[in-house]
């Protein structure tokens, strides 16, 4: 019961008066280096405080953004001296990739990252190590993030509360098929 008793912290966490304040600072983390997205605590955020959900999806967007903005210039800033390092790992062809993703499609590479569940700092660092213009970047950023969020506790307003019991039961094994599933990709990774 790991899972189910991380759930119920969480909702309790997200009570909290401070919350608003840890919600920003997740959010700015984990667009430019923290590996857990927002959304965690902003589910249970907006379904334990549904009047107060749009107040937490423009937090997420704002403090995401500006994390956004901090994993850009720290890849504009430290690309050069990561590059041979990163290639040494082995992401050469990935950094290609992603370089190819960027000039053919531009602020859209970073509004899709932004509003999709893949991991949103390699695109804001890659966007300020590809010297992307800062304007298109903050503006897709804050679109895409923004659509995410607004979702997210638009999602928990319509039917949050009325799954909320079901949420708990299933968080278990959703947890557990995650751990399986990381740590499945982490071996093949490996290999």
């Amino acid at each position: 019961m790991i899972f189910t008793r991380l759930y119920d912290q969480t909702l309790s966490w997200a009570k909290h008066p401070a919350a608003p304040r840890y919600l920003g600072i997740m959010s700015f983390a984990e667009a430019s280096f923290f590996p857990i997205p927002p959304d965690v605590m902003l589910m249970p955020m907006a379904l334990s405080r549904p009047d107060k959900a749009l107040r937490y999806a423009w937090i997420a967007t704002f403090w995401s953004t500006m994390g956004g903005v901090f994993g850009y210039v720290l890849g504009l800033a430290l690309f050069d001296l990561l590059l041979p390092w990163l290639e040494a790992l082995g992401y050469g062809e990935k950094i290609a990739q992603a370089q190819g993703f960027f000039d053919e499609y531009g602020a859209w590479v970073v509004f899709i990252a932004g509003f999709s569940p893949i991991p949103y700092k390699l695109f804001t660092l890659t966007a300020g190590a590809m010297q992307m213009p800062l304007l298109p970047f903050v503006i897709a950023a804050l679109l895409g993030r923004g659509g995410r969020f607004f979702l997210v506790v638009w999602l928990m307003r319509i039917g949050g509360a009325r799954y909320a019991d079901q949420i708990r039961r299933q968080v278990e094994w959703l947890g557990w098929l995650f751990v399986i599933v990381f740590g499945a990709w982490l071996a093949w990774r490996m290999l």
